[in-house]
């Protein structure tokens, strides 16, 4: 899928529908990759309209959200979404991943965290897995389980992907249920894409 740029992007809510298809609210999207999240995101049908603007800020955690507050002084949208990652190996203390969580909650937006690893929500897609992976090994097991060598920056991981999205989202919930209280610090593996996942389909079609 050819990516576009979306830097004028977003002209706001309409009343209107046209033809069948319902109107969508303005969505941001920040991800903390450049590339892998971003591609995946701009692959659902629903990124191809202008209410969708989705940014790979290329940095971590509390910084994804503040690119997100910068983005919001600029213009207004009715949908704010951060992604990104808790990774024990960059991230010496857990204290910046839970100030980016208090930060987001406090100015209303909504975060898509995995821990350790974006990956782990493709993962879901075959298997439920509720041990922790090291990050090294999850390129090779998705090499596995599509067949295909993975690469983290694949315009495709979409489309290999779509076919099995239920099955994700339905791992997805479940892993994050078996953790009780929730600690996103700590709990690993688990992953809230799925939450921003079913909040774009509702306007797919």
């Amino acid at each position: 899928m050819s990516r576009k740029d979306r830097s004028n992007s977003g002209q706001g809510y309409s009343d209107r529908n046209v033809g069948n298809r319902k109107p969508i609210p303005t969505f941001l999207i920040v991800c903390e990759g450049k590339k892998t999240e971003r591609y995946y995101f701009e692959s659902f049908p629903v990124s191809t309209r202008p209410e969708v603007e989705i940014i790979g800020a290329g940095c971590e955690t509390i910084a994804v959200v503040n690119k997100a507050l910068e983005l919001m002084k600029d213009k207004s949208f009715d949908r704010v979404w951060c992604v990104f990652d808790r990774d024990p190996s960059r991230d010496k203390t857990a204290q910046r991943f839970n100030n980016a969580l208090q930060l987001a909650k406090k100015e209303n937006i909504d975060v898509a965290y995995s821990n350790e690893c974006f990956e782990i929500w493709y993962l879901l897609h075959f298997h439920f897995y509720n041990t922790a992976i090291p990050r090294r090994d999850y390129g090779k097991m998705l090499t596995a389980l599509l067949d295909v060598k993975y690469e983290k920056n694949s315009e495709d991981v979409y489309k290999l992907l779509e076919d099995n999205q239920p099955k994700a989202i339905k791992h997805a919930k479940k892993l994050l249920a078996s953790y009780e209280p929730h600690n996103p610090e700590s709990d690993n593996p688990v992953t809230t894409v799925h939450l921003l996942v079913e909040e774009l389909n509702k306007y797919i079609r």
